[in-house]
């Protein structure tokens, strides 16, 4: 078997069996895929199962070092060490090969990264402003329409956008369809679903349940560069930090939350986090708020012994 017929059914797999996101798969593929080219270039003929048991730890540095000279950063070789890792644990589990030294390759170790909310005010001044540069009044409504959502149910931009109008009439409550396929409940606060109201009423586009709820300008579901694009001009116009992004009003949402005393493993189901301690990166945003509540609820501390 050529090393090319493991690597589409490993693709496959991660498609369909393990339902990884279509973003992972494709990052996922393109590093492995960039790497049997590597090693076909460096054989000098096509790749095969004997050749990807004999790949060395040094070979697979040499990749990295090709992939560093070429401007990866440390997130994007630690990428790129999972990927290769991930794709040879599936070759052994076929039977096909088995290679320790590439699954021993350690990434790179990472600072862990902390996000970058927008402040209260930011956010309350984003949906504003919003609300009265948009080139037409539709367009204007649903700009709004979108950041309430981000903001008021800590969505991903590509779950914002990929709602169609089968889900409405809006409730308290949305089931949201996140990374791998996993479900999760979300309350839609008033507010958004006013705005999305508002939005509807306005939007020429879209009356079918497969309809995209969110339209571009020429009716097609509308494209996640623009609502980037939006958010650029908006933080430029107030004077606002490059951090603040549409997945930022998603980090300000958990972070908002953990301010006024929500509970971590609420926001973390809220948040469709798979592990409680992705969640817990919100805690060092605000650590002193922490603080606070800890001199208000521990015993000792109110009593100052």
């Amino acid at each position: 078997m050529l090393a090319a017929e493991a690597f589409q059914a490993w693709r496959t797999q991660m498609t369909h069996v393990r339902r990884l996101s279509s973003k992972t798969v494709d990052a996922y593929t393109h590093d492995v895929g960039g790497f049997l080219a590597f090693l076909q270039q460096h054989l000098g003929g096509e790749v095969d199962l004997a050749a990807l048991g004999a790949v060395s730890a040094g070979d697979v540095r040499g990749w990295l070092a090709v992939r560093r000279e070429d401007g990866l950063g440390p997130r994007g070789v630690a990428r790129a060490v999972s990927a290769l890792r991930t794709f040879f644990v599936f070759l052994e589990k076929q039977g096909w090969v088995e290679n320790i030294a590439v699954r021993r390759v350690r990434p790179p170790k990472l600072p862990p990264s902390v996000p970058k909310p927008v402040s209260v005010a930011g956010a309350e001044a984003l949906l504003d402003e919003a609300e009265i540069i948009g080139r037409e009044p539709w367009v204007a409504a649903r700009n709004v329409a979108i950041l309430t959502l981000l903001y008021g149910a800590g969505l991903r931009i590509s779950e914002a956008l990929g709602l169609n109008r089968a889900v409405l009439p809006l409730g308290e409550v949305l089931v949201i369809t996140g990374k791998g396929n996993k479900q999760r409940v979300v309350p839609i606060l008033p507010q958004a679903r006013d705005a999305i109201d508002a939005y509807l009423r306005q939007c020429p586009f879209g009356a079918l349940p497969d309809d995209p709820l969110f339209h571009g300008a020429r009716g097609k579901r509308l494209n996640p560069r623009i609502v980037q694009g939006l958010m650029m001009n908006l933080r430029r116009g107030l004077g606002l930090p490059e951090s603040a992004t549409p997945h930022a009003l998603r980090h300000a949402f958990a972070t908002h939350l953990l301010a006024a005393g929500g509970d971590l493993r609420a926001i973390q189901e809220l948040l469709g986090h798979a592990s409680l301690s992705t969640t817990q990166r919100y805690t060092s945003v605000d650590e002193s708020h922490l603080m606070q509540v800890y001199a208000r609820a521990h015993p000792r501390a109110k009593s100052g012994a």
